[in-house]
């Protein structure tokens, strides 16, 4: 797991309501925006990579079920309709959503599964680290949790899917890995951006 400057205030309990309903307010574009990524390689690769078409139709599926998980956190953090509505997002923490996305338009499919899971590891630590502070530090019930409980429950299946899709893809390992730093690299942006003294306070009605 890469440094997180974020993610350690928030197992303290140190990270205060703005900054997580910040962390909601993203979230809730990076879902719907990575939900559009992963149709589309599921498109691209349905004629001449299954294996990965099948990898990508599960993310998919996925941030559907995350999505519906999303809201309840967002209003444990006092986050209103009307706040969501006319939140700015944070350049910093949209480069990771807008990176999937140049991979659904460029990679090789299995260059994209690649990419993908070299992080998977990383956000389901943070994802696991979040779900226990948000209990243990700011009482938050289990409902409210349960979009990080999401992603830092392990899955068979998609871990399944991956190997499949890796071992019937045409993957150049170099440009793969590539897109893998630069991946890890977005998710590092997403969260320092995130941390106090960087974020914006949620927009008041």
């Amino acid at each position: 797991m890469t440094d997180n400057p974020l993610v350690p205030l928030i197992a303290r309990g140190d990270a205060g309501l703005g900054t997580l309903a910040a962390l909601a307010l993203e979230q809730s574009r990076v879902i719907p925006a990575d939900r559009l990524a992963f149709l589309h390689l599921a498109q691209r690769a349905m004629s001449d990579a299954p294996e990965s078409a099948d990898f990508f139709t599960f993310l998919a599926e996925g941030e559907v079920l995350a999505g519906e998980r999303l809201g309840a956190f967002a209003a444990a953090c006092g986050v209103t309709e009307a706040q969501s509505a006319a939140y700015e997002p944070l350049p910093g923490c949209q480069g990771y959503p807008a990176y999937v996305a140049w991979l659904a338009l460029n990679a090789a499919p299995a260059e994209a599964v690649f990419a993908l899971t070299a992080n998977f590891a990383a956000w389901g630590g943070y994802c696991a680290t979040i779900a226990e502070a948000l209990r243990t530090r700011y009482g938050f019930t289990d409902e409210a949790c349960a979009f990080f409980d999401f992603f830092a429950t392990p899955s068979p299946e998609l871990d399944r899917l991956a190997r499949a899709a890796l071992d019937a893809g045409d993957l150049n390992e170099a440009r793969a890995q590539r897109y893998a730093r630069l991946l890890q690299s977005y998710e590092d942006q997403f969260w320092s951006t995130l941390s106090p003294g960087t974020a914006r306070s949620t927009p008041t009605a």
